[in-house]
């Protein structure tokens, strides 16, 4: 069965401007637009979502939403679900459901790209191998201008972090497989966290990636990472490929291209 929903001005999800998560609120249709709705002592107040700009809405806790709203979210191609406090899923049985717009013409030109190279080993090398040194430049650029990196001295002119950083540039160009380039982002990551460590001065650190953690350190780098995936799967979801068709992580794991996309950002 094909919905019909109300027609919305198309604009590409890459050149779309909002991401919005809402907690505390009800989500609906006033007046022919989605809104949302936080009540107050004197007067409620509704709040425009702009839908036809938004790629995604993230309902938080303390949240409702309207089977109107959803009509016209979904009329817009919005991707939508909910998510435990401050974004992430606090359990593993609280993982984020994405609810997908139920429509038999979303595009799919980003997966048959995708595709065009993905059962192609040596390409999908060559991409994994693309993701890394994008990775290395984002990072650059953003502990280059980040002003709370930059109150903890997490500065690019560091000596010991300048070879690390050409080191796996140099492994990125001369990994033969991805099990190498794999072994070569463990050493990076390991260096990475160890200048972290100096630069905080937290003593004795050592990375847990267990839900329950004792100290801050890692509760926030395992919620960063919960940010990263969050968003990571948010793209793939919007461009409408599949979590599997992983280049660098275990092709065989279901979520293994979110960790792919995820390595993009997380450093920062």
């Amino acid at each position: 069965m094909t919905l019909n929903y109300q027609a919305h001005k198309e604009i590409l999800h890459s050149k779309r401007a909002n991401m919005y998560y809402l907690e505390h609120c009800r989500v609906m249709v006033k007046d022919g637009r989605v809104v949302f709705l936080k009540p107050a002592q004197e007067e409620n107040q509704y709040w425009n979502i702009p839908i036809a700009n938004t790629t995604v809405l993230l309902l938080g806790t303390g949240t409702s939403i309207t089977q109107a709203a959803v009509r016209d979210l979904c009329g817009a191609g919005v991707m939508f679900g909910f998510s435990g406090g401050g974004g992430t899923p606090l359990l593993a049985a609280t993982e984020i459901e994405w609810l997908t717009p139920q429509s038999e013409y979303r595009p799919t030109e980003y997966l048959q790209a995708w595709l065009s190279f993905w059962f192609d080993a040596p390409k999908r090398l060559s991409i994994a191998k693309f993701f890394q040194t994008k990775r290395l430049e984002y990072l650059a650029k953003i502990w280059a201008k980040d002003k709370n990196l930059k109150g903890y001295d997490f500065a690019l002119n560091d000596k010991g972090l300048e070879k690390t950083l050409a080191r796996y540039q140099q492994d990125i160009q001369t990994s033969i497989d991805v099990t190498k380039l794999l072994a070569a982002e463990m050493q990076l990551t390991k260096s990475l966290y160890a200048f972290a460590a100096n630069r905080t001065k937290t003593e004795a650190f050592t990375r847990n990636h267990e839900p329950v953690e004792t100290d801050n350190a890692n509760r926030f780098l395992n919620h960063g990472n919960y940010l990263a995936y969050g968003l990571a799967a948010t793209c793939l979801w919007v461009l409408g490929i599949p979590h599997g068709f992983a280049v660098m992580h275990g092709k065989t794991r279901r979520g293994a291209l979110v960790f792919d996309i995820a390595d993009l950002i997380k450093d920062n």
